[in-house]
């Protein structure tokens, strides 16, 4: 077989596709295209990853790569928890394509939170959950907030009320009463993440939270719930019956 490059109908060289578009074009995978014509909710989980990616390596495509990807980090949910390193570290992937998936998860997460926080949304337990959950799982320290609400349970403000290790952190009850007041708030719910994945409240955990109850009621403010956050593991308090 004559391995020489083709000829087009004048005998000049044809030019040879760019790796980003044999990824693209290569029989029936055309995420791409796919996209345009019929929108993303048409593509599977790799093929949207392939999307972002752009391109593959040599002797995968990006969708080949996109699958490698996902299996490595357990699926999407695993991909929106992975670092930009553990990203990187998959064939294919590299610097650049991993900020870019980092960048997109991180944008995702922003509008998302924006509009759970939106209006009457965060009446539902269910929507608190998700709300705590994305906000607070991909920190890397011990990270505590209060979600400050009004006598009809509505979200008044969103607050980090301190930041501390990769174990702990600390937390003033006088701080969170002034931040209570301030915000004219009827009644918070608590939450922090436990970086190690581990959702179970200590008991230092149960200490400060019957702490900050106490003087919250010195002042007529509701302590509804304190959640832990653990990746995709949240454990509320109040279900504990640790209220």
């Amino acid at each position: 077989m004559d391995a020489r490059p083709s000829l087009d109908a004048r005998g000049a060289r044809a030019a040879r596709p760019s790796p980003a578009a044999r990824d693209l074009v290569r029989g029936d995978e055309r995420p791409r295209e796919r996209l345009a014509s019929r929108g993303a909710a048409s593509l599977t989980d790799a093929e949207l990853v392939a999307v972002v990616l752009g391109c593959g390596a040599p002797g995968a495509t990006a969708l080949d790569v996109a699958r490698a990807l996902i299996e490595r980090v357990g699926g999407l949910p695993g991909l929106a928890r992975a670092t930009p390193a553990t990203l990187a570290s998959v064939r294919g992937v590299g610097g650049g394509k991993a900020a870019k998936l980092a960048a997109g998860i991180e944008i995702a997460r922003r509008v998302t939170l924006a509009d759970l926080a939106r209006g009457d949304a965060l009446t539902s337990p269910d929507a608190v959950r998700e709300y705590l959950r994305l906000a607070l799982a991909p920190e890397s320290v011990e990270v505590f907030v209060g979600l400050f609400l009004d006598s009809q349970h509505r979200l008044i403000a969103a607050e980090e009320l301190a930041r501390g290790t990769l174990a702990q952190t600390s937390v003033y009850p006088r701080e969170v009463v002034k931040t209570a007041l301030a915000r004219n708030a009827a009644a918070v719910i608590f939450a922090h993440n436990h970086p190690s994945g581990v959702a179970e409240p200590s008991r230092a955990d149960e200490l400060l939270t019957q702490s900050l109850k106490s003087a919250l009621a010195l002042v007529d403010v509701r302590t509804l719930d304190h959640l832990v956050v653990a990746g995709p593991r949240v454990t509320s308090f109040a279900e504990r019956g640790l209220l």
